[in-house]
């Protein structure tokens, strides 16, 4: 497929899924893929443009204080640890068994976006801490968190999948944070991860910047309107895109690993 074709749907890749908190990653490796190029090519590429147009979004997030520091600040030291250990380890694993995994991240995580979210967790054990930042306050359960966000961060990192994917998901539903929050919090987060997977790619020499650098322009500029688009739509439409664009993905994932 022709490059600059690539970046065009990149470029609305980048829009549709930085509204959502999840920087587009889970797409941009599918449309690498589906253009031909290898697993492990397609994740260090997906990493580069994804942690581009994620920090494009990072920005004009914060300028709106649609960012939870200290909840980023937690879970980001995890993610950056454990994103460039599967970005490093990532081209020992078999390309199949990397989309399957690419897969079934992603279905599972649209289905958690569909339930409805759980009560305020009291601060009443030591492994629920309570976190305040901007004038809310949160409780995170470290027992289901750490070991999610580590797992989370490592398939990003491995996968080249952006761990929004997760990440929305789990403050919606454990930590009851607002979608717009949420999205901002996530995507700051998305960028660290990124990062992280990307220099684990490049360590491991996987990188070819005649073709990231044009898909990271393109995401550049599909990061900034899109983060525009997100600061006018309403909660409820950014949790409905996030999960329809979920279960096509991972659904058209599936189908290519068992053709």
């Amino acid at each position: 497929m022709n490059i600059w074709i690539l970046a065009v749907i990149i470029m609305l890749i980048a829009f549709l899924m930085t509204m959502t908190g999840r920087g587009g990653g889970n797409f941009y490796v599918l449309t690498l893929v589906l253009a031909g190029i290898s697993m492990n090519l397609s994740a260090s590429t997906g990493q580069f443009v994804l942690m581009c147009s994620s920090l494009m979004a990072t920005i004009l997030f914060s300028k709106q204080k649609m960012n939870h520091w200290k909840l980023t600040i937690l879970l980001g030291v995890l993610i950056f640890v454990s994103a460039m250990s599967g970005g490093f380890l990532g081209h020992y694993f078999d390309e199949k068994l990397l989309k399957g995994i690419f897969a079934v991240v992603m279905f599972i995580a649209a289905l958690l976006m569909l339930r409805k979210p759980k009560q305020h967790l009291k601060s009443n054990r030591k492994w629920i801490i309570s976190l305040k930042s901007n004038g809310e306050e949160y409780y995170v359960n470290l027992l289901v968190t750490v070991p999610i966000v580590l797992l989370t961060g490592f398939i990003s990192g491995m996968v080249g999948v952006s761990g929004g994917s997760f990440l929305v998901p789990l403050m919606l539903l454990t930590m009851s944070v607002p979608m717009h929050i949420a999205v901002g919090t996530s995507t700051t987060l998305v960028t660290i991860s990124a990062a992280a997977g990307f220099f684990g790619h490049l360590g491991a020499g996987i990188f070819y910047p005649q073709l990231a650098i044009p898909l990271a322009v393109a995401g550049l500029i599909g990061g900034f309107f899109g983060a525009k688009m997100a600061l006018k739509s309403k909660p409820k439409n950014l949790k409905y895109l996030f999960a329809g664009t979920q279960l096509v993905a991972s659904v058209i994932m599936i189908v290519n690993v068992l053709s």
